[in-house]
């Protein structure tokens, strides 16, 4: 591996990662609801999506699904409509404004945040698509297998550090988030958010269908 090739394919990893969407706001609502371990346990499953449309893409499964207009179209509707249910428990929660601690057990809590992160990135075809146009950028011919898996995990790598620091940060500062202002107004934008990429990914579905 030319390693001057692969730090200019950090340097890209790292844009993309400090670059905040649906998975920094799941990762924000669960972290706000459940604690660390709640936003933790997202910001894993976030990990294990990206990693999973990141092997797809490096050994060429990726393309198979691209190019099926019909299995490109299922994902960008099923990620539309969870995108705009997470916008609306969001959004309720801001309206009503009632924020008692879940009764769910910790256990439950952490499966419950894994699934929503896992859910959320993998049903976003955006991701994959950006991993098949990426990595051809910076493969060479012969390339070790060692140095394909390094580039391969590099981005789901440095896309859940942000996370995972979220996730602390939040937790420490537990007293001031949970201050019932401070969570509606945070549900409110994470709603909008999370609302503005639902709609997003729904006209790219109706763009394409076009």
């Amino acid at each position: 591996m030319e390693w001057s090739l692969y730090l200019s394919f950090v340097a890209v990893a790292i844009a993309v990662a400090l670059t905040p969407g649906a998975d920094t706001a799941v990762v924000l609502k669960n972290s706000l609801m459940g604690g660390r371990r709640g936003g933790l346990a997202t910001a894993m499953g976030v990990f294990f999506a990206g990693s999973t449309q990141a092997v797809l893409a490096a050994v060429g499964l990726g393309i198979i699904v691209a190019q099926s207009q019909t299995a490109l179209q299922v994902i960008r509707w099923v990620g539309a409509v969870y995108l705009a249910w997470l916008a609306f428990q969001s959004l309720r929660s801001a309206w009503k404004g009632e924020y008692a601690r879940p009764a769910l057990p910790p256990a439950a809590m952490k499966r419950r945040g894994f699934l929503q992160g896992y859910l959320t990135n993998l049903t976003n075809p955006q991701v994959l698509m950006f991993f098949l146009a990426l990595f051809p950028q910076f493969m060479t011919p012969g390339m070790d297998f060692w140095a394909l898996v390094l580039l391969t995990m590099t981005l789901p790598v440095l896309g859940t550090l942000p996370l995972l620091v979220i996730a602390v940060l939040v937790d420490q500062a537990a007293a001031w988030w949970q201050r019932r202002s401070v969570r509606r107004t945070l549900d409110a934008v994470t709603g909008a958010v999370l609302g503005f990429l639902s709609v997003r990914v729904a006209a790219d579905a109706f763009h394409e269908a076009a």
